[in-house]
Formats: structure tokens, C-alpha cells, sequence
């Protein structure tokens, strides 16, 4: 009997790579890309007063390891590189911030905090409310000797935008759509093609006068419906009980959806042509989703990963969804805020298209 085993574990070579793949994953991905405690956060400089006593702050800032900066014009303009997700921090320092701190008033520097993900943000503005008491330590002698003792020389103000409480069913219930939709609707359409194979109808679905496009959205569309229906539970379930606000438009949230749980289904079909059994449509699909749940920003803060596992989340659909449900849901994103994760998303959508097309004429042949 153990012979026999170890014989059909070895012609089934797909179990016998998960076995050896999925345990290798883990251990790189828990090991080197999954980090709590991101660092080197795009950060907005907004300095009207351009002195060397700004500069020191800022300075002091990037030390930290938790910024880097990106100097802009304006205000407004920092704003809006929040809203559209480009940085995660705001520094704003007004154009008489040096010559209050010279007079001992405490002038405040402004912080805005993208703070849909709480688990981003945290211990970076930690490391900001610390900076009166370090930034102008050495530059804080002579005439000025008398502001380092009495209290700190400056104020930091944060605003925490989007999630001024910073509640983590803000950032985890809207994400909650993606990862079932994911988890649900690829394992499902999955094993349809592989279904018909093991219960012998294939050869009756092959004969059918019916093109390969035609035979996929036939899978694809009742399971569109279904997942549809699975985020309109999810969405209930985010207003009534979590208190989940809606800031944008549900048209345009529905419409960004659609185009994600098409993505999935292609997947899912693409996997019911490689498989040759149900089993093995599971574990395509398991070997799927994990890496999509760790990497694309639902567990784990995605500005915190090394590079290079950045890399391979930005070409994960659910990544790009995240961002865009997060976005209508909490920052009222409109069309335009949203097109930049929407495009690779539909192209996600071409690619996986042509390579399940292309093997299903493979199984024609």
C-alpha cells in the first residue's frame, strides 16, 4: 500500500508540487514580504516656509525611516495625491512657522494621514509626535537655549483622514468583498469544466456547434450573477452592521465589481482547463488565493513589502480592487480617481481570456 501511494502521488504531479510549492511559499512570503511596520511611506512636503529650521524637521523626519518625501506646491495638491492613494502623509508647515517658533509661540505643523488602514499609519505617527522633542535638539542653543527646556518648540497636529478613529472594520470589511469573491467564485467555475470531465459529459459539451468565446461566457455569466449577489450581502452587512460609510457612487462601485468578478471567473476558467479533476481545480485555486490574500494589501500593510513582492501583488486583480472599493467607499473616489487600478484590472481580464481560450481549443483538438 505505500508503495502504491508514493506510485500515484508521483504520477499525479500537480498534489505532489503543491506539496512542495505551497509549504515554500509560506515560508518566503511570511519570512521576507509580509512586514507589519512599514517604512519609507510617500510622504507630501508642503513648506511655505522654506528656512533651514523646516528643513531640519523634515530632515529628521526622513531619518526615521518611515518617510520619504516628495515635495509639492500647495496644500490642495497634497490633499488630493491622499485622496487618489499616491502618498500616505502630508506635512504642512505655514509660511510664518519659523518665525513663531523663534518668538516661542509653538507653531503647529500640520500631519494628514491617509488612515483607511490603520495598520499603515500607526507607528509612523508615532514616530512624528516625537519629533519636538528631537528634531531641533542640537539647533536649539544661544538666544534659543530657552525654548528647550520650558516645553516643545513646535506642535504636530495630525488629521487622520477617511478613518479619523481608526477603526480596522473600515479597512477590513470593504476588503472583505474582494477576498470571498476570490476565494468563492474561482474554486467554483474551476471545477466546471473539470465536472463535466469527470462525469463524462465533456464529450457532449465538445459537440455542441458552439465557439470556445461562446462556451466561456456560458460559464462565466451565471456565476457573475452569483457573485453579484454575494457583494450585495457583503455591502448589507457593512452599513447595518459595522457602520460602514459610503462616500461615493454605488453606480460606479458596481460597475468596478463586474469588471472584478469577471477577472475571477476567467481565472477560474482558465484552472478548469489545465485540471484534469476536481481535487486538483482546488488546489490551483488555493495556490491562487493565498498569495492573493497576503500580498495584496488585505492582511498586511502593501507599502511595507520588500519591492519585489510589491511587483508581483501589482499583478494580482484583487490588489487593484482593494483600492478601488476602499476608495469609493471611504474617500468618494470618482471615474477618474479610480481608472488607474481599473485598466490593469481589464487587462488581467485580456490575458487570462486568451490563455483559457487557447487551452480549451487544446482540449478541442
Amino acid at each position: 500500500m505505500l508503495r502504491k501511494e508514493f506510485i500515484q502521488l508521483r504520477r499525479d504531479r500537480l498534489t505532489f508540487a503543491m506539496l512542495i510549492g505551497v509549504p515554500i511559499m509560506q515560508l518566503v512570503l511570511f519570512g521576507y514580504a509580509i512586514n507589519s511596520d512599514p517604512k519609507h511611506l510617500p510622504t507630501a512636503v508642503v513648506a511655505l516656509d522654506q528656512s533651514p529650521t523646516v528643513r531640519t524637521i523634515v530632515r529628521a523626519a526622513q531619518n526615521t525611516d518611515y518617510f520619504h518625501v516628495i515635495e509639492v506646491g500647495s496644500e490642495s495638491e497634497a490633499e488630493r495625491l491622499i485622496a487618489r492613494g499616491d502618498v500616505q502623509f502630508a506635512l504642512v508647515f505655514p509660511s510664518d512657522f519659523t518665525e513663531r517658533l523663534m518668538r516661542g509661540e509653538s507653531p503647529a505643523m500640520a500631519v494628514y494621514a491617509d488612515a483607511t488602514d490603520p495598520a499603515a499609519t500607526g507607528t509612523a505617527v508615532s514616530a512624528l509626535q516625537k519629533l519636538p522633542q528631537i528634531a531641533l535638539r542640537n539647533d536649539l542653543h544661544g538666544s534659543l537655549a530657552r525654548l528647550a527646556p520650558a516645553r516643545e518648540p513646535f506642535q504636530v497636529i495630525v488629521h487622520k483622514r477617511y478613518n479619523p478613529e481608526g477603526l480596522t472594520n473600515y479597512n477590513v470589511v470593504p476588503g472583505l468583498m474582494g477576498v470571498i469573491l476570490t476565494m468563492t467564485l474561482v474554486m467554483m467555475t474551476a471545477m466546471g469544466m473539470t465536472r463535466e470531465r469527470e462525469r463524462g459529459t465533456l464529450e457532449n459539451l465538445l459537440a455542441t456547434p458552439v465557439r470556445p468565446i461562446e462556451v466561456m461566457i456560458g460559464k462565466i455569466v451565471p456565476y457573475v450573477i452569483i457573485g453579484y449577489i454575494q457583494v450585495l450581502i457583503v455591502f448589507t452587512a457593512a452599513r447595518l452592521l459595522f457602520e460602514v460609510p459610503m462616500f461615493g457612487n454605488f453606480v460606479l462601485l458596481s460597475a468596478a465589481i463586474v469588471l472584478f468578478i469577471v477577472a475571477t471567473l476567467g481565472v477560474g476558467f482558465t484552472f478548469s482547463t489545465l485540471a484534469r479533476s476536481q481535487m486538483q481545480s482546488m488546489q490551483m485555486t488555493m495556490f491562487f488565493f493565498l498569495p492573493n490574500i497576503l500580498l495584496s494589501g488585505f492582511m498586511f500593510p502593501f507599502r511595507g513589502m520588500p519591492r519585489w513582492a510589491q511587483w508581483i501583488g501589482e499583478a494580482l486583480p484583487l490588489t487593484h480592487f482593494l483600492r478601488i472599493v476602499r476608495g469609493v467607499m471611504l474617500k468618494g473616489a470618482g471615474l477618474v480617481d479610480i481608472l488607474p487600478q481599473a485598466w490593469p484590472i481589464a487587462l488581467f481580464i485580456v490575458v487570462v481570456a486568451i490563455i483559457g481560450l487557447k487551452r480549451y481549443k487544446q482540449t478541442l483538438d
